[in-house]
């Protein structure tokens, strides 16, 4: 049975990341995401992609640590979830759950619509997701390149947030 941290956790966002928040989300990404299968960004393209209109960067923080984040853009009534990420070391205690459902809440509330995101198609994370409500809409054939040069599809996925 997992402990529950939901009491000393807090989820933190950040609609204009300061350079503490876009490094903290870059260092649990370079240990979070494995070169393998190309999905991580580079710190260039992040610190790019966070000065955009309507992405907003999210942190959990633990105990003194950031050991997850979510990357959310949203743009009219539909919001991507573009990362989300927790360090190995702390993987398995609900940050993830945690950050997925903040980020929903904050979806409904901005009255969003419907939130989609894009998983390989053998990434674990997708009985996660579907878990929590996305359903399979696409594949992305060769969408991820790994570093070996092997292509991974992208399963992309939506959860209505219209629904009562």
């Amino acid at each position: 049975m997992q402990p529950d941290i939901s009491q000393a956790m807090q989820i933190v966002r950040y609609p204009y990341p300061d350079h503490r928040a876009e490094a903290a989300a870059s260092a649990i990404m370079e240990s979070a995401f494995s070169p393998a299968y190309g999905e991580s960004w580079t710190p260039a393209q992040l610190s790019s992609f966070i000065t955009l209109p309507g992405v907003t960067l999210t942190l959990a923080e633990l105990d003194g640590a950031r050991p997850g984040f979510a990357l959310v853009r949203h743009v009219a009534d539909e919001a991507e979830l573009m990362l989300i990420a927790v360090d190995p070391q702390w993987q398995g205690k609900g940050i993830g759950k945690y950050l997925l459902l903040d980020c929903v809440k904050h979806a409904r509330s901005s009255r969003i619509s419907a939130m989609y995101l894009e998983v390989r198609f053998n990434n674990p994370a997708v009985l996660f997701y579907q878990d929590h409500g996305f359903e399979q809409v696409h594949r992305r054939p060769s969408y991820y390149k790994g570093n070996d040069g092997t292509y991974y599809d992208a399963l992309s996925f939506k959860l209505e947030l219209t629904r009562s």
